[in-house]
């Protein structure tokens, strides 16, 4: 691996060759925060893609274009008068500190990572003249499982959680239960609530058993690709349109891919 000299060398080069594409490329002059806003959130997804892959180069690439855009910001807040790449530094190294008085100051030490959860809470309440609540710092522009997965993991961190975690199993039996309730109705409005009640009891249940939903939900949507392409290619192989097929041809396919995997 890389010294700490030629890492500091590597991101100094990457300093150097993005100011001068800013000076001399006709694309990155006109950027502006806001034009690069959602090509940024694009590279977030596929470094999230990549190290879903478990690839070691592609997530090295992806985590490249990410701290591209990263020093773009800070060129563009260089140019207003803003901030710089050292202040966008600094300022993170000021938080990381003073969210961890176990390590940097003269707070006790921390013997596990739930204690240290409970401690960054505290601490964070206290920025900004204590004018944060719990759940002010999850993202409004999360992803909604993302987002609740968020919320939920915040307000365990200072007691609001159920006791034991087999508890929430009755809750979601509850939340299918009132679903079920609506669908009876036939009230678009109140399915939508409810259906909402029930997957927010979901992401829940994941949570206390550790599983991270939105990684749960990708790893089913890639099976399911799977799954389907090869369906669809044997139904080419046979000279057949899925369209065409009845869904107990279908199915036998499926169960096929199934076997393949």
């Amino acid at each position: 691996m890389n010294t700490r000299e030629q890492q500091l060398y590597a991101f100094n080069r990457l300093l150097d060759i993005q100011e001068e594409l800013r000076q001399k490329c006709p694309w990155d002059r006109e950027q502006t925060m806001e034009s690069l806003r959602s090509y940024t959130i694009e590279e977030v997804y596929e470094l999230a893609a990549a190290i879903m892959g478990g690839e070691p180069q592609e997530i090295k690439k992806e985590l490249g274009d990410v701290l591209e855009h990263v020093v773009f910001y800070a060129i563009i807040g260089n140019e207003k008068g803003w901030f710089d790449m050292a202040d966008v530094c600094n300022s993170l190294c000021d938080k990381l500190i003073f969210r961890h008085p176990h390590i940097y100051g003269d707070a006790a030490k921390l013997s596990n990572s739930e204690q240290v959860e409970q401690l960054w809470e505290q601490v964070k309440l206290k920025e900004k003249g204590g004018n944060k609540t719990v759940l002010s710092g999850v993202p409004d522009a999360l992803p909604s499982v993302v987002k609740a997965h968020r919320i939920q993991d915040k307000a365990r961190r200072v007691g609001f959680d159920w006791e034991q975690r087999e508890q929430v199993w009755n809750k979601v039996k509850e939340e299918i239960g009132e679903l079920q309730t609506e669908i009876d109705h036939m009230d678009a409005d109140r399915m939508e609530a409810e259906f909402g009640d029930l997957f927010f009891s979901l992401i829940n249940a994941a949570r206390l058993y550790e599983v991270q939903p939105d990684n749960a939900l990708e790893r089913t949507n890639r099976k399911f690709i799977r799954r389907f392409n090869y369906l669809e290619q044997r139904a080419k192989e046979r000279g057949r349109s899925l369209k065409d097929m009845t869904l107990a041809e279908m199915e036998s396919i499926w169960q096929e891919a199934k076997t393949e995997e």
